[in-house]
């Protein structure tokens, strides 16, 4: 289960990489084509495959996976692994709840992408926490070494 655990944060991590990728794309694409002297409607398709990543990654493969860590968690002796999954489940509904509110005020996308760095950041620690040794491993004596 420590190994469930330290695969799914790094795919967490992973993730919040593709969507940055995702949307810098959607909006690279939108700029070249407005700059290219289109004009941009909700008929257009610029920029699809960007914003469809970020979308379906987003929405449905991140939160899936924190949900499957914050559960793996209570099994997989990682010290302090089910708080750490917590944190990276709270981001993860945060970042969720962010991206939904920005349509509506768009100034909440600077907290959307403060908080995607916050999200990448508490899954590369998690992933780091299960590569340490195990709450249940015992310490070796120090005088085990000496002979």
């Amino acid at each position: 289960m420590r190994t469930a655990y330290r695969v799914i944060a790094a795919l967490i991590a992973l993730g919040v990489v593709i969507q940055a990728s995702s949307i810098a794309y959607a909006a690279f694409a939108l700029s070249h084509a407005i700059d290219d002297g289109a004009t941009i409607n909700s008929d257009s398709t610029v920029g699809d495959a960007g914003f469809g990543v970020h979308g379906i990654n987003g929405l449905m493969v991140i939160p899936l996976l924190a949900i499957v860590l914050f559960i793996i968690s209570f099994f997989s002796g990682v010290p302090g692994g089910v708080k750490w999954a917590g944190y990276v489940l709270l981001a993860t509904v945060v970042q969720v709840a962010l991206g939904f509110a920005s349509h509506a005020v768009p100034a909440l996308g600077w907290l959307h992408g403060i908080n995607a760095l916050i999200l990448f950041a508490l899954a590369v620690y998690a992933t780091r926490r299960a590569t340490g040794p195990s709450a249940a491993a015992p310490a070796a004596p120090a005088h085990a070494a000496q002979g």
